[in-house]
Formats: C-alpha cells, structure tokens, sequence
C-alpha cells in the first residue's frame, strides 16, 4: 500500500512551521494531507509485509467516541495516508465494528464484486483475546482473567469468531469465506499464572477431560486443525500468532521463553520514554523479542493520554479522550521519536483522538509526521533529554499501567553441577535496570575467573552456562554496561 503523496517529511515540516505563522496559502482545493510524505517502511520480524512506522490504535474515538466524531473518518484518513497497520480488540467495545464500516468503504469485505484483494494483503490488521482458556467450563485461578466484551464469549475460539463477524460480517455470528485477521495477540498478558494457563495443550498433551489454554486454539485457527475440537470446520482465521503486556517484564520473559515451538510472531509492548523509571521493557523484554525474530509494536507512547493530563488512568468515557496534539511544553513528534528510535522497535500504534482538516490541529496527521523517522536517527543526547521533560508529567506516574522500578537483579536459579572432575555453572538471565547488561563474572574465592557475555536469553531450557576444572566456592555476579554489579 503506497501513498499517493511524494512531499517529504523535511518540507511538510517546514510547511507546518509557516502555517502556524499564518503564512501559507495553498491552491484551491488542496489540504495539506494532501502533500503528506510517502509512509516510511520497516521490516516487521518473521512477517511477509514491511510495516509503516506508525500504526492505528484501536482505542481512544474508535472506542470511546464522542458525539462530535466520526470513528470511520479516522480510520479512512488513516488509509489515505497509507498507513497499513490496524490494531483494534475484543475488549474495545465497538471497535471492531468501526473498522467494519471503514472496511466496506475501502472495499475489504470478502465476497463482495468490489472486494480488493490486493488491498487487503498490503495491510496488517490485528485484533486480540483476552480469554485466557480454550474451552466452556474453565475454573477460576488466582491472577487468570478472562474478559470479552462479547456477552456469549466463553473462549478464545468465540473472541475468534467474533472478530470475523465484526469486522467482515453481520456482527450477528456470520461472516464471509475468506475472511481472516493477520495477527492475533494474547490480550495484555499479567502474570506468570497466566502463562500457565495458556501454555496447556502445548507445554502438555491435550486430555479430553481436562482444558487447555488459549494458544493451542489460536494454533488450530491459524493452521487449519482442530486438534482443540474447537475448529471442526478447520477454518484458517488468522495468519500470525502474538501477545501484548504494559505491565509485568518477568511474566512477558516467561512468555516468550517458554516458547519452544516458534508460535509466538509479534509483541505489542509498552515503551515511552518514561520507561526507564519503571521495571522496564526496553532492556527486558524488547531485546529478547528481537532476539526471537519477532515483530514489536510500540505502544502508551504518551502513557494512554497521561503524558498530558494531570491525573493518571486509562481513558474510560469519551469525554476522557485527550483530543489536542500534543502540547507545547512537550511536542508530541519528540515522544513518537523517541519510541521509534529505541532499539528493536519496529513500528508504534497510537489511538486518535480526533482528526481535523487543520494539520495543525489533527492529531492523526501530526502523528503521521512525527513517525517519519530511521531507527537510529536520535543522539543519547536528545533521548536523555526528552526523559528529563517527562519525568515530572502526570504526579511522576504516567505509566501507571507499569510495575515499579527495580534494581537490576543478580543472574537468577544458579545451579553448580559436578561430573568427572569439571564443574558446571548454569543460571537463568538477570533483570536490567537502568542500563544494559553488559556481561556475568564468575568469581572463585574472590578470584574472578571468566566472564560471560550477556546477550537475550532466548529458551528457559537454555540457560547461561560456564565450565571450569576449578572448585571451590563459586559466585557469579551481573554486569551492567555502566560497569554497576548484582
């Protein structure tokens, strides 16, 4: 998908300076999303299609729409600006049906004569579950939710099935053959008891008796089975499997650790430049997505809208929605580059809370500007200071939706094995904090005696591993790249 507009980020920018000068007079009939550059594109993990920089979330008007906004109108301009990728969830209320009006006015219902299929294969449309069981009948376990905004939904198989109706279908249970989503992701995963959950069936053969998680079903609707029984039509509904999480590093490292079976394709994850104030994903979580060869998307890029309101808490009501670009104090194109050049990042979604004719004033186009931006385009410099404008937003907690700041942790389940007269040191990844981990000392006795480079640690059954002849008593330490030890 190309847009249809070859002006450059440079000259729109200094369009947009002279027009706030009240200098600019264009010719008739021509806006200024008119001269909109042409999307910036990056590879998107183990994906056929190359991503733009900025994606459409599917919250703020999309969810909570005021009377005074049309929800279809975002995501229609969203497209004339040649955005190609689209987030939106079974929690979003009538997201998803949003889109569906959208859709059919950009000719992406299958089955129809006007159908365009080689639109809908240039772009990337994600939706999720947040039903953490594979099947009616589950128990309740302590930190495990299972939520729909579906009133019948009882499994990920119904969050599935829902989705199809809702974007493609008759939002009544029926949808056209051929329909599908591209990627599918675990909604905002929490806790290890979580992983738990949705790894039975995979981690664990499937009984009849007993239920299984909601990754086993997701396996089924992208590959054709119903090993499940849940797909007994053996429906391919979804291309790429993934998960989201803005709270919880150590329960998303799990996640991604245990998979051993390469289900897991794409990360939806929290990163600001608040981040580091907090148990952060930045040196957690996104190396080791990378690592697994998975497409990341950024999200909360201004903390769910906190970065410019004085109270944190996500957005409940439309009169919740912030619906200014930004602000002075703090441009909103500095926060969108500071995510996009943060390492491992491919692309970022941001939801709208309005767009307008005035670039000046809409949020959607100014955002779109903003992503225009190579991966390693910011200085440390300029990312140190534009954490210092944040830091003090919102009561100092614009990520409220984030664990609390931890000090990087020393290497974790240390195991010493001995055999034949050689001695074997295993241990499982450390936490960063501030910095990255730069490398483990293994110390004998207080003798340092090797050092093992850090580097994401991709399987739990995988742990880092030193040999030695030596015996005696052994430490290992962690080391960050700003030379501080755990």
């Amino acid at each position: 998908m190309k847009s249809k507009y070859p002006v450059t980020r440079r000259d729109f920018l200094r369009l947009t300076t002279t027009a706030a000068a009240g200098a600019v007079i264009l010719p008739l009939g021509m806006s200024f999303s008119d001269k909109a550059p042409a999307p910036m594109l990056r590879p998107f993990g183990r994906m056929k299609n190359k991503v733009t920089t900025l994606g459409l979330g599917g919250q703020a008007s999309i969810q909570w729409t005021p009377d005074d906004v049309d929800p279809v109108s975002i995501i229609t301009k969203a497209f004339d600006l040649g955005i190609n990728y689209f987030d939106t969830s079974n929690v979003y209320d009538l997201s998803q049906l949003h889109y569906h009006s959208a859709f059919e006015k950009m000719n992406l219902i299958p089955g129809k004569p006007n159908y365009d299929k080689e639109l809908r294969e240039s772009i990337t449309i994600t939706s999720k579950t947040l039903m953490r069981w594979g099947k009616p009948g589950w128990e309740e376990v302590e930190n495990v939710r299972n939520k729909s905004n579906g009133e019948d939904v009882q499994t990920a198989a119904d969050d599935i099935r829902r989705t199809m109706t809702q974007l493609f279908g008759d939002g009544k249970g029926n949808y056209p053959e051929g329909s599908y989503v591209d990627i599918v992701l675990i909604h905002a995963l929490e806790s290890i008891e979580e992983n738990d959950i949705l790894y039975k069936g995979i981690e664990t053969p499937i009984k009849p008796d007993e239920n299984f998680g909601a990754l086993i079903v997701l396996k089924d609707f992208r590959d054709g089975t119903n090993f499940t029984g849940t797909n007994p039509k053996n429906e391919k509904l979804l291309k790429h499997i993934g998960f989201s999480g803005h709270k919880n590093p150590e329960a998303m490292i799990d996640f991604m650790q245990r998979d051993e079976y390469d289900l897991l394709d794409a990360l939806l994850v929290s990163i600001n430049s608040n981040d580091h104030l907090y148990f952060n994903m930045q040196h957690n979580v996104i190396p080791l997505a990378k690592a697994k060869g998975m497409g990341v998307v950024g999200m909360k890029v201004f903390g769910a809208g906190t970065m410019y309101k004085e109270v944190p808490g996500f957005s409940r009501r439309p009169d919740q929605i912030y619906r200014k670009v930004g602000s002075t104090a703090l441009p909103s194109n500095e926060l969108i580059e500071y995510v996009l050049t943060t390492p491992g990042v491919d692309t970022l979604i941001i939801g709208i809370g309005q767009v307008d004719e005035d670039p000046l004033k809409c949020q959607l186009t100014q955002n779109y500007y903003g992503a225009q931006v190579k991966p390693d385009s910011m200085s440390q410099e300029k990312r140190r200071s534009i954490e210092a404008k944040t830091a003090k937003a919102a009561g100092e907690r614009t990520n409220f939706f984030q664990l609390d700041k931890i000090d990087m942790t020393a290497p974790r389940d240390v195991k010493k094995d001995m055999a034949n007269g050689s001695t074997k040191i295993t241990w499982q990844t450390a936490y960063a904090a501030a910095n990255p981990i730069s490398h483990y000392e293994i110390m004998l006795d207080d003798k340092l005696i090797g050092k093992v480079d850090h580097k994401p640690q991709v399987l739990k059954s995988k742990p880092f591993v030193f040999e030695t002849n030596e015996s005696g008593h052994f430490r290992v330490y962690t080391v960050d790249k700003a030379g501080h030890r755990a």
